[in-house]
């Protein structure tokens, strides 16, 4: 179990990224989802030990990862939203190397190390190719490799399917569901899908601060009766907006969709819709700028 309490971190410029976070992580998937600018990646450079927060606790299981660092880094697994790599070496001899600053002296044990993680992450066949030759997605899959070095019992992964295509994802996020069956997994994205795919805990990030959190089914059902649909003119959507809580619009067929957050029946043409997770997120989201 990873737990923060009251976690802030306020950077020498003035700017709170982060604002008294308290939350508890048990083993498997949990999604963070936020947007751009929420403070998900100055979280998990936080939990990672790159930085050290304001104040506030961090434990993971029996270590106090503040006080202790290094003893969090020997069981952590961390791929950021940006990794850099050689790019002339091959697969093969970058995750030996690795293995190799992660402790593996054995040249035995980092044979069967290396060659284990090519394997789960489908990544064998091209073991010998050097890592400039990847497509997107392989490196991301690369990057889960060198995170699991060493048998961590905690994964953390930035934005890992931005960018990725529908195939590349779906194997990306396969291989991460596998991997969350006996770990904890912290899943920090701005892409709802990734969420709902795959974590049965979540939180939502949005100016430092958690503002929900909970399994994904059960925040939907709180929508259930509350979010309404109507197709209008795009001249018409600040007129909507000064009436209704927009939570979100999208294009369609030349026209806009909007979605809103009402108890009751607007009327005017609304008609109920099946709130989905991407509801809940964008509601929130309307929340936290109100309050804001």
């Amino acid at each position: 179990m990873l737990e923060l309490e009251d976690v802030s971190h306020v950077y020498p410029n003035g700017t709170r990224a982060l604002d008294h976070v308290t939350l508890s992580v048990p083993r498997g998937m949990f999604g963070l989802l936020g947007p751009n600018g929420a403070g998900k990646s100055t979280l998990m450079r936080t939990v990672a030990t790159l930085q050290t927060p304001s104040e506030g606790s961090i434990r993971f299981g029996e270590i106090d990862v503040i006080a202790d660092p290094e003893r969090l880094r020997r069981t952590l697994g961390y791929l950021p939203q940006d990794f850099g790599v050689y790019p002339r070496v091959s697969a093969y001899d970058m995750l030996d190397h690795m293995a190799v600053l992660k402790g593996i002296a054995s040249a035995g044990d980092r044979r069967t190390t290396v060659e284990r993680l090519l394997v789960q992450t489908n990544l064998w066949s091209v073991r010998k190719r050097a890592l400039a030759g990847f497509s997107g997605g392989m490196r991301q899959r690369f990057g889960i490799a060198q995170a699991l070095i060493g048998n961590p019992e905690l994964i953390i992964v930035d934005e890992p399917t931005a960018g990725l295509d529908p195939e590349e994802r779906n194997r990306f996020l396969n291989l991460l569901a596998e991997i969350g069956e006996h770990v904890v997994v912290i899943l920090s994205t701005h892409i709802v899908e990734d969420v709902s795919d795959l974590c049965p805990l979540m939180a939502v990030l949005a100016a430092g601060r958690i503002q929900l959190e909970g399994p994904p089914l059960a925040l939907i059902d709180k929508t259930r009766g509350r979010i309404w649909m109507k197709v209008i003119d795009k001249a018409e959507l600040e007129a909507a907006r000064e009436k209704y809580e927009v939570i979100s619009t999208r294009l369609f067929a030349g026209r806009t969709v909007i979605h809103v957050v009402a108890d009751h029946d607007p009327g005017d043409g609304f008609t109920a819709v099946e709130g989905g997770l991407a509801d809940v997120y964008f509601s929130t989201l309307s929340q936290s700028r109100r309050a804001a």
